[in-house]
């Protein structure tokens, strides 16, 4: 069975996110403790660390952590599917 998280980009998604907001890379960088440099170079990373992504969610106010448990909720149906078609 196909990694069910690996269709989630999470830098992808949060570059998004911060755009949506109208915040700039800058704002970002202070509120998590990093350089400009850093953050663009997070919106390249497909998988964060999760204190990364709670510090994130935490400065923008947003649960980024949903797109996993949408994820694991999804696998889990497929798996009690393929269990149950035994």
């Amino acid at each position: 069975m196909e990694n069910a998280t690996s269709n989630i980009h999470i830098g992808h998604i949060i570059q998004a996110r911060l755009k949506a907001d109208k915040r700039s890379v800058g704002w970002l960088s202070r509120e998590i403790g990093c350089t400009r440099n850093h953050v663009y170079k997070l919106f390249n990373k497909p998988s964060l660390d999760g204190d990364l992504i709670l510090r994130i969610s935490n400065a923008m106010n947003f649960n980024f952590f949903q797109y996993y448990s949408a994820a694991f909720l999804e696998s889990m149906k497929a798996r009690m599917g393929e269990k149950t078609e035994e």
